[in-house]
């Protein structure tokens, strides 16, 4: 089905990291009033690709000073909720920064906003931590939306599962998409063998380990191309598409076959980057910044509803959220 088309708007891209979100909400007629991103390698990527340097620190920035906007979005900062990490949540100053986010909406009452999080955000501190961030969004005004949605049914093959919260001054009829473009397979999204540099190949050493341990479990690679996944237990999986990128261990924990890591063109392709984007930072800081990044197609499907939903009568009934898409493939 053709998109309809969307009016222009205006939004800011908070947390920015390299842009995952505001190529998203440009796509749906989005124009980007301001941005903020503090690492550095983030801010060289950004401007080469967007034209602009984001401002750093957003603590450092008065919620006044921001530009006017139609909708706040922000991928803030997850490490402090992970699994990975260690789930200090509001007692890490990371976790905070979901503060300056409210600040900010306080300040300049946008239309909507759109936040991303990882989906440990809903369970931490036996659920309180979301508590807490849905009733201070709440009670800014805004009808309240959210969900978890995965990067798998949303034109990547990436099992990648992320909060999405979602919300509106009025209470417009806004629904979460259930999926997106047609899915890419691995094969889409492979670089060609002959073209791939060799310091991306393992090691005879590790390639014999992994062999040895596939054997020990039990598992052999029947079809090709596949992700071989070690989990923090050392259980191996076999999957035709890849697991979650993570900001530093993607590069280790997946491979190809078992043969090579990811490139990192390949996990920028794998959170739905052009091949246009440009890279103009060392390898191991792409390969944070993708782990990083958000999943584009899901994003700008979720843009697209917000903006559908804002161009149509506010509702009376309650805002009801389903917190999981549907268990398939998951």
């Amino acid at each position: 089905m053709e998109k309809v088309k969307t009016k222009n708007f205006k939004f800011i891209d908070l947390f920015a990291g390299i842009g995952g979100i505001r190529i998203a909400f440009e796509r749906v007629g989005g124009k980007c009033v301001f941005s903020s991103e503090w690492d550095k390698p983030c801010q060289k990527m950004y401007e080469m690709n967007f034209g602009e340097k984001p401002f750093g620190d957003i603590t450092k920035i008065a919620a006044k000073d921001v530009p006017d906007h139609d909708i706040l979005t922000g991928g803030f900062p997850c490490q402090s909720f992970s699994i990975i990490g260690k789930k200090l949540g509001f007692a890490d100053t990371r976790g905070t920064l979901f503060f300056d986010v409210e600040r900010i909406l306080k300040e300049k009452k946008p239309k909507a906003f759109l936040l991303e999080n990882v989906k440990q955000l809903t369970t931490h501190d036996n659920g309180r931590t979301f508590k807490v961030i849905l009733e201070h969004l709440e009670n800014l005004g805004y009808f309240v939306h959210y969900k978890v949605l995965n990067g798998l049914d949303f034109g990547v093959p990436q099992k990648r599962e992320r909060i999405i919260i979602v919300g509106f001054k009025e209470n417009y009829p806004f629904e979460f998409p259930r999926n997106g473009v047609k899915a890419k397979t691995l094969m889409d999204i492979l670089e060609p063998e002959c073209q791939i540099d060799k310091k991306h190949f393992l090691s005879d050493y590790f390639r014999q380990k992994l062999q040895r341990k596939l054997k020990e479990q039990g598992k052999k690679i029947v079809t090709r191309p596949v992700v071989i996944h070690e989990n923090k237990g050392g259980n191996l999986g076999i999957h035709p598409f890849s697991t979650a990128l993570r900001a530093n261990g993607s590069y280790n924990y997946v491979t190809v076959n078992g043969e090579r890591r990811l490139t990192p063109r390949e996990m920028l392709r794998l959170q739905g980057y052009p091949n246009t984007f440009k890279m103009v930072v060392p390898d191991t800081q792409v390969r944070k910044q993708a782990g990083n990044s958000v999943v584009i197609p899901k994003i700008e499907a979720v843009a697209y509803a917000m903006v559908q939903a804002m161009s149509q009568k506010p509702q009376r009934k309650p805002v009801k959220s389903d917190l999981f898409t549907t268990e398939k493939n998951k």
